[in-house]
């Protein structure tokens, strides 16, 4: 099942007796977690009826001594085990698993790791209780998300603004989600749609200093704006490191070097293949006409150089401002 899934049957009061969230991203194993931890029980059920465990301090008998248990004037208790990914011998849990209590849902949270198929414990699991296997978001989907994110909430947000989000905050939905509610929060009644502005005055991007900004400068070969990022960055080193410079500089020239050799150049289909929002394409026409696939395959060279110079290797002395000036330079020249 999806988290969407399993939200909707929550939200129904449709309860499963083991909700076992695994995989990559946190964000929506918490999503769950924290909707069943708030509203199945009653503030007075909670007193008796709700259990919290941490794998570090349990174990497989522990879980299942607490899951056992009937609950006290309420039709269920709920029994969440976090951390369950440094539990020591999970598979013990099968001694439950294949006979729950209907009256308590157990929530299994297993971070950053999956079970097993090959298991019993994996195949019981399907079939007594739900799995949910919540998977890493790839960057290309980021910003669709973050509109979808918003639009639940009866906000827009400009696909630029969508894209400085993105370069600044990379793929954690966590942090991106806490951004979001704190703009929610803010912006007046009035105000629908999430800009740039808004970004910079509430969260401390700046609209016009960042790296989606500096390889739009790269595209248009605009040497002044380049320079007048990097020294806004060499002035900021903390909040923008060179190593995520480098790394959204090579996606954009990795997406340009692809873009020279699609032989279908309409703008769907480039957004499809190069996976950006289709209002992005043009920024991609207008730079394939500044650097031709040869000049990309050197730049992306250049990229992976001066990424392990920026961590120490071929670099004695040079400050993180001189390499990426450096960088730049030769990208442009």
């Amino acid at each position: 099942m999806t988290y969407e899934d399993i939200l909707k049957e929550l939200k129904s009061r449709k309860y499963r007796p083991i909700y076992f969230l695994m995989g990559e991203e946190p964000y929506f194993i918490d999503l769950i977690t924290d909707y069943i931890q708030e509203n199945v029980l009653t503030a007075e059920e909670k007193a008796f009826n709700q259990v919290i465990l941490y794998g570090k301090d349990t174990d497989g008998p522990g879980i299942i001594n607490a899951a056992r248990r009937f609950p006290m004037m309420s039709s269920y208790q709920v029994v969440i085990v976090k951390e369950a990914q440094v539990l020591a011998q999970i598979d013990d849990l099968i001694y439950y698993v294949d006979h729950p209590l209907a009256s308590t849902l157990l929530v299994i949270n297993y971070k950053y790791k999956r079970l097993d198929k090959r298991k019993k414990l994996y195949k019981s699991l399907q079939e007594k209780g739900v799995i949910l296997d919540s998977k890493k978001i790839y960057e290309d989907k980021v910003s669709p998300w973050i509109s979808a994110y918003l639009a639940a909430r009866g906000k827009k947000i400009e696909p630029k603004a969508a894209m400085i989000l993105t370069e600044f905050l990379g793929s954690d939905l966590g942090r991106i989600a806490s951004e979001l509610e704190k703009l929610i929060l803010i912006l007046d009644e009035s105000e629908t749609t999430v800009n740039p502005g808004h970004i910079e005055e509430n969260i401390g991007i700046s609209k016009d200093f960042n790296n989606f900004e500096l390889n739009d400068a790269l595209s248009r070969r605009n040497v002044l704006k380049a320079n007048r990022i990097i020294r806004y960055f060499e002035s900021n080193p903390k909040a923008n490191p060179i190593t995520l410079s480098i790394t959204s500089m090579y996606f954009f020239f990795s997406r340009l070097l692809n873009y020279h050799f699609l032989k279908d150049r309409s703008r769907r289909n480039v957004a499809s293949a190069l996976k950006i929002d289709p209002y992005f394409v043009q920024d991609y026409e207008r730079a394939a006409k500044n650097y031709n696939p040869a000049s990309i395959v050197r730049i992306i060279s250049l990229l992976r150089e001066f990424d392990l110079k920026s961590k120490g290797f071929g670099n004695v002395s040079a400050r993180d401002g001189d390499l990426l000036k450096e960088l730049v330079y030769k990208i442009m020249h």
